[in-house]
């Protein structure tokens, strides 16, 4: 992990960067979790909305790196936990891909 809660002043946000040591990936991940799944699955409430201030923030922490030649992608974190059993987790990997209009 190389940062959690990463916020750009004007809007944009991660709630985790880090690295897969597998791949050499930078990943940006975003954690959404509920207490059941009555409503759908928490993935569910990652909306273009969401996805864009998640890309606005992924873009942020490239700059700071000044852009690298690097391959990047986006994760979610599913986490379901009522409190009273061990929390599900589940990672969906390339859950998406940068939206059209970030892409240079």
């Amino acid at each position: 992990m190389l940062y959690r809660n990463f916020r750009r002043k004007d809007g944009g946000e991660v709630d985790i960067v880090c690295r897969d040591k597998r791949s050499g990936e930078l990943v940006f991940v975003e954690v959404k979790a509920r207490r059941t799944r009555d409503y759908g699955a928490p993935s569910h409430a990652v909306d273009a909305e969401k996805r864009n201030l998640i890309a606005r923030g992924a873009i942020a922490w490239l700059r700071l790196l000044d852009f690298p030649d690097i391959r990047y992608r986006f994760d979610i974190v599913e986490v379901i936990a009522d409190g009273k059993e061990k929390p599900e987790i589940t990672i969906i990997e390339n859950a998406f891909t940068l939206p059209e209009p970030y892409r240079t």
